[in-house]
């Protein structure tokens, strides 16, 4: 960033942070609460400096996205190659079909999509979600299917640094790390455990439990829940609750530590100190792969990999599919019952007491003898996933499975008035035949439900959920950008984009035009739905009725696939994006519990441990579901940072998971970190650099110096540079060499390799700031944008794979239409319900809003709700709180809240 461009955004403040690791954008004028916004005279429209503020931080985004597109993508099912070279004189980064995405000779659909020849999905296999996630894009059947391995992110030479292949990574890290360097244990006690005013009272009793923990403002515990699962759909290395079974289990830690430069046995006085349990173990992650990775050169000569050192398989579909609800292969089917008595609809047992959502829909049926389950799971309600499950996870399966049948009641509403209408839907074995509202049959019905259901799922996560866990502006524009777009849906600018995406980029073989643009010109018309109409020349000007010139048609492959862009390599979700969803400290270690016939009171706390596998059934159904929302919305979740993470979590009991455990418990915090090093995530520096972001020479660069001459934030700093000294105790020091490059991923401000001292005197002692965990380094930046729940490393996952995931589902792009979804369920989705749209009283941050498709899930699946979300604008906020003026984090209670106790002294 250049100066005076710095100084046009933010003025002062972006030019003095410029030098320091973090994104400059957070300190441009408007990107915080209101005391960033300029008072300048002349602050009119987007020349005004708040304009200039936003504007910047946008661009500074979708530059970020381009260069993540640009050099980010790697997949480790063996196309990396083509991607690198290119194929036949075609720029890789434009292929769209691969040999490698087709269905193997003993799937079952292959005969169906073309066998030995080229593979094309047609009929039944293109109308709508299939179970293990096949023919999504309908040229490549295999993509983002059940069991396709999980790709990178990072180039393949940084995965795997410990097992000393890369020369780059020795360097980098000399002798100094493995799987169990540092001890993960000793990292959980010392940096990740709760500083507890009271530890002993955190045991959850009705009445007198004291759980301190860092809390964040602007963020409730639904939203702790909701990313779980979300979760859950997107990605899994387990197999029925279980790694790899067939080896023999792996302890965890607590064995050793370092003092001055060398690591020794812990001493028992020093296990007993710190809390850890030197017997745990866990059985070790499943890989699919672990020989030599083949190699070959790339045009420019450089010896590249194929793949990463060690692959493993997703073992659930990669799409925004709600597989978790619906299923993603046999078995997870069979548990994901369908009503016997009504097809169309999943299967909720009705119940005689409770509120009237409760007896109106009932809950979940519990998994039965006959159902392919892990002992472990006994007592627990009938869902796809139900692994880790818990009351949070429960109150979303039952939502969305109560919404499920939502959506079937009032589509059979809509064919009682007009059983005769054209309802948009379309077999594609017969695509000229009309079907009527009356012709539906119950499992269409059931398959337009559960594209409904998944979508509005993506939607909340995209424009809900990310613009709280990311609360200030340019993330609020942004997020609605991936949906909506940056400018009005059916304008004439949202039209001319949309039509240079279709006409001109989606078609192009320049990488440039084909990626980049690409990605820019999407901003415009957003993601969702691009690719659904196939215009005329003169579409863009006859807008008030552009079915005219609409001339998409499902006969045509060419349109039902023709709004998908993979920038070149296959989609499927990243392992470096598995690791950045490691958020436990987001769980509290007790739920405030509170009714809806006294919301200001805290009736009990319930610790989340009690709330785990089988006993999540009787806590939800005996509590009720409206007042579990009621207390996890009201409830703020955990803050991201050090010293944070649930106490419960570092002495989970693992049931009969390892019958052979000598404690039969395990530290889930140690677990996080050894899960990445199993899985090769670059370590927290490196990792850095492969996202493009600046690194960090020294531990003391993870400390906020913005803070710095501000008396209120002196205990802040204070902690900050306590927590800087355990890492330092953890991680050491060593001798810098100089003559050693350690990264390939960037170079210095000159031109020069970055080398072991990192700017630092030859042979001077440096710290070990390469060494440090991707879970520790994200958890110790303490400097972020206003609003942030997650670190700006994470963050820059989320940039390249949040979108991408929109961008490679057609079901989200070019068939996103009537002829999958209905007109009744496109309706539904686009105005969150079946009652048009509805919108918000004022202008919350200063926009026009629609009432939330969260918000309106939850008045339709629990209507007595209402009184309480009468005052919320996003369901993720905490619902007790006001809101303020533009983008406020303070903690103060709204209009008839001031009794809850959560806004008491020391909240």
């Amino acid at each position: 960033m250049q100066k005076t461009t710095a100084a046009c955004r933010g003025s002062d403040r972006a030019v003095k942070f410029r030098s320091t690791p973090w994104v400059d954008w957070a300190n441009y004028w408007a990107t915080g609460d209101s005391s960033s916004k300029s008072r300048s005279l002349f602050n009119v429209g987007h020349l005004g400096p708040n304009g200039r503020g936003i504007d910047g931080a946008l661009l500074d985004l979708e530059y970020q996205r381009i260069e993540l597109i640009k050099f980010n993508l790697l997949d480790n099912s063996g196309t990396y190659r083509d991607y690198v070279n290119g194929d036949h004189g075609q720029s890789g980064r434009t292929l769209k079909v691969w040999p490698e995405m087709r269905l193997p000779e003993k799937h079952a659909y292959y005969d169906q999509v073309g066998g030995a020849g080229p593979q094309l999905c047609t009929g039944q296999l293109i109308r709508f979600r299939n179970l293990t996630g096949v023919c999504n894009d309908i040229r490549n059947p295999a993509m983002g299917s059940t069991g396709q391995l999980l790709a990178r992110n990072v180039e393949f030479t940084s995965t795997f640094p410990d097992l000393g292949d890369d020369t780059l990574a020795r360097n980098r890290h000399g002798d100094r790390i493995g799987p169990m360097k540092p001890d993960p244990q000793v990292i959980s006690r010392r940096l990740f455990t709760r500083r507890q005013t009271h530890p002993e009272l955190c045991e959850g009793k009705p009445t007198d439990s004291e759980c301190d923990y860092v809390k964040a403002p602007f963020f409730n515990v639904l939203a702790a829940f909701w990313i779980q699962f979300m979760t859950h759909d997107w990605f899994s290395h387990l197999k029925d609750g279980h790694n790899d079974a067939s080896a023999p289990p792996m302890s965890t830690g607590c064995r050793t530590t370092e003092t001055g430069g060398s690591v020794r046995p812990l001493t028992p006085a020093e296990v007993k100190q710190l809390g850890c349990r030197p017997g745990d173990v866990i059985d070790p992650s499943m890989i699919a792969d672990r020989t030599a990775p083949p190699r070959f050169t790339d045009s420019k000569g450089v010896p590249q990999l194929r793949r990463a050192y060690r692959t493993a398989p997703n073992e659930v579909t990669g799409w925004w599919d709600a597989s978790q609800m619906y299923g993603f292969d046999e078995p997870s089917q069979r548990r994901a019952k369908q009503d016997p008595a009504d097809a169309a609809k999943l299967l909720l047992v009705p119940v005689t007491e409770g509120s009237p959502s409760d007896r109106d829909f009932g809950y979940l049926p519990l998994l039965g003898p006959g159902d392919p389950q892990n002992p472990v799971w006994h007592g627990q309600e009938a869902v796809a996933f139900p692994d880790n499950y818990s009351a949070g996870i429960s109150f979303f399966h039952n939502v969305f499975a109560r919404e499920h049948d939502a959506f079937v009641k009032a589509f059979r509403a809509r064919t009682a008035r007009t059983p005769d209408d054209d309802c948009g839907l379309r077999n594609p074995d017969a695509p000229d035949r009309v079907i009527h509202y009356r012709d539906v049959t119950d499992e269409e019905l059931f398959q337009i439900a559960r594209l409904v259901v998944a979508a509005e799922i993506a939607k909340i996560h995209t424009i809900e959920w990310t613009t709280q866990l990311l609360y200030d502006e340019p993330l609020y524009l942004g997020m609605n950008a991936n949906w909506h777009g940056l400018f009005e849906k059916d304008s004439l600018v949202s039209k001319a984009t949309e039509k240079i995406v279709e006409n001109e980029l989606a078609t192009s073989k320049d990488p440039t035009l084909n990626t980049e643009l690409y990605s820019v010109f999407a901003a415009g018309a957003g993601i969702v739905g691009l690719g659904s109409h196939h215009y005329g020349t003169g579409a863009i000007f006859e807008r008030f009725d552009p079915a005219k010139t609409d001339h998409w048609s499902l006969k045509n492959p060419s349109d039902v696939n023709g709004g998908v862009n993979h920038f070149g390599s296959p989609f499927n979700f990243p392992e470096e994006f598995v690791s950045v969803y490691r958020l436990h400290p987001l769980v509290p270690d007790v739920i405030e519990f509170r009714r809806l016939d006294a919301p200001n009171a805290i009736a009990e706390k319930i610790p989340v441990v009690a709330t785990f596998r089988g006993d999540s059934t009787a806590q939800i159904r005996q509590k009720r579901l409206g007042n579990w929302a009621l207390s996890m919305g009201r409830q703020r979740l955990g803050a991201l940072t050090l010293e944070n993470m649930p106490r419960f979590l570092q002495d989970l009991p693992l049931r009969q998971r390892i019958p052979t455990s000598p404690t039969h418990r395990i530290d889930v915090t140690a677990l996080d970190l050894i899960r990445d090093r199993e899985h090769g995530i670059p370590r927290f520096n490196e990792f850095r650099r492969q996202y493009g972001l600046r690194q960090l020479t020294s531990f003391d660069d993870f400390i906020d110096h913005r803070l710095e001459g501000d008396p209120r934030a002196s205990n802040e700093l204070a902690r900050e540079r306590r927590l800087v000294g355990i890492l330092g105790d953890i991680y050491g020091q060593h001798h810098c060499d100089a003559s050693k490059q350690i990264t390939r991923a960037q170079r210095n401000d000159d031109g020069t390799p970055i080398n072991d001292c990192l700017g630092h005197p030859d042979g001077s002692v440096v710290d070990n700031i390469e060494d440090v965990d991707l879970v520790v380094g994200m958890l110790s930046e303490f400097a972020r944008p206003h609003g942030f729940a997650i670190s700006e490393t994470q963050f820059q996952v989320f940039i390249l794979n949040a979108s991408r995931r929109l961008f490679s589902d057609r079901f989200f792009t070019s068939s996103f239409r009537p002829e999958f979804y209905s007109r009744f369920g496109l309706d539904w989705v686009n105005d969150n319900g079946p009652d048009g749209k509805v919108w918000e009283k004022g202008t919350p941050n200063g926009h026009r809003m629609e009432v939330s498709p969260l918000k309106r899930i939850l008045l339709r699946t629990i209507p007595e709700l209402a009184g309480e979300l009468d005052s919320v604008v996003n369901v993720f906020d905490p619902w007790a709180r006001d809101r303020g003026e533009y983008y406020s984090l303070a903690w103060r209670p709204r209009k008839g809240a001031e009794a809850d106790p959560a806004f008491g002294q020391g909240s």
